[in-house]
């Protein structure tokens, strides 16, 4: 008899985890508390790994109508001297492309994807978990329909928590973990038009302790000879200042940002002049949660932000999600009983996770502007005594493999 997933969460780990299941012939039911999914946010960048999954679930060719695929890394100091340039994607020699997209249009594509191939009467919108319980030949969900407040439950085998960093499911298991750890910065997050720049496929990073990332997310304005810019500016403020932590819709406000960036103009873009193209500016607490000891309990484990939430560091929150779908439904179809399955799917992912989640602490990929500012903070005449080649190259080489993204390990069997 094939086995019943329950997923709680419809974001892109738990639309990915969906397709895959589906995929391995495992029966799927989908609960996701938002009532219409929409395509709201900012853009996110999917790593050739990630990618590599998409394309053997048939999900490439939409993706590519959507985002750029990006060709180059580029590292900038504040002053906007060039720092290094790190091919990426295709033009790195991967088999697969690194994509800017936007996460809301990437979540709307997926879920049409989903509707393509699983029963309607299998995914639900409106509904929250409420609870469960663990019998002796399964695991039942209580949810609730938010619009009527109507109760039912949902029987299943295996129950899957990628319901994000606030997760029921984790709570649940952890009730006393408090709230998520807040390192001190802010970051404003937006989209806006401009001209293309640099190569018109790169992404690029300039700053140190306070930084600026951009990167092209649309197909469609491409066409037309224009970039859909995404852009996160991150600064630090004092942490005892009050800011309100867990709150993930606040509108940033464009005099709290704009002074602090009002001398970035570099050669290739006016940081100031996108700033204040944006339509409208969203304001992030730069958070995460320390690696937990066990993901998996009984027949219930998590998967994506609800297992390992992470700085949005290197490119790796969606990503590892996606691959933490692949490993889940690989344990699932090749080991005896449900309970083998998750231990063996959280020996595979949770101590990796772990690594990134403290890696990204220390700065991930980034430290390398950060590095340079420290040691030149008024600018460079000589990179090289500065910042050696060999010292940035390691620094990128090691982040990639720790997080499975290097060349052999992406083009591998």
């Amino acid at each position: 008899m094939a086995l019943e997933a329950l997923i709680v969460g419809g974001g892109i780990g738990g639309l990915v985890t969906a397709l895959d299941l589906h995929a391995a012939g495992i029966g799927v039911r989908i609960f996701e508390a938002a009532q219409e999914v929409k395509p709201l946010g900012v853009g996110i960048n999917l790593l050739p790994h990630s990618v590599r999954h998409l394309d053997r679930l048939g999900c490439l060719d939409r993706l590519l109508e959507l985002g750029i695929p990006i060709s180059e890394q580029r590292f900038y100091n504040r002053q906007g001297q060039h720092i290094w340039t790190d091919p990426r994607g295709m033009a790195a020699g991967y088999r697969w492309p690194q994509i800017g997209i936007h996460r809301g249009e990437l979540q709307v594509a997926l879920l049409a994807i989903v509707r393509e191939r699983i029963p309607a009467d299998r995914i639900h919108l409106g509904c929250q978990l409420t609870g469960f319980e663990e019998t002796d030949d399964g695991v039942i969900g209580h949810l609730m329909e938010r619009a009527t407040h109507r109760r039912f439950t949902m029987k299943g085998d295996v129950l899957i928590g990628a319901d994000g960093i606030h997760s029921t499911i984790r709570h649940h298991f952890y009730p006393d973990e408090g709230p998520a750890k807040w390192n001190g910065a802010l970051i404003f997050r937006a989209v806006t038009e401009t001209d293309p720049f640099l190569s018109g496929t790169s992404q690029f990073m300039a700053g140190g302790r306070q930084t600026i990332i951009g990167y092209p997310i649309s197909q469609r304005y491409r066409a037309q000879g224009r970039s859909l810019t995404n852009w996160a500016a991150r600064f630090f403020i004092d942490p005892s200042s009050g800011f309100a932590r867990e709150d993930w819709n606040r509108r940033g406000r464009l005099e709290d940002l704009l002074p602090r960036y009002a001398d970035w103009t570099f050669d290739f873009l006016d940081i100031p002049a996108v700033m204040r193209g944006a339509t409208a500016i969203w304001e992030f607490p730069m958070v995460d949660r320390d690696p937990l000891p066990r993901w998996s309990h009984g027949r219930v484990t998590l998967l994506g932000d609800a297992a390992h939430p992470m700085y949005p560091l290197g490119s790796n929150g969606a990503s590892q999600a996606i691959l933490d779908a692949h490993a889940l439904v690989q344990a699932l179809t090749g080991y005896s009983g449900v309970k083998n399955a998750l231990e063996a799917y959280e020996a595979e992912r949770r101590p990796r996770t772990a690594q990134i989640v403290l890696q990204n602490r220390a700065g991930g990929p980034e430290r390398i502007v950060s590095l340079c500012e420290e040691r030149a903070p008024a600018g460079f005449t000589d990179l090289e005594a500065v910042l050696p080649a060999q010292e940035m190259r390691g620094i990128l080489d090691r982040y990639k493999a720790l997080a499975s993204f290097d060349l052999a390990s992406v083009n591998g069997p």
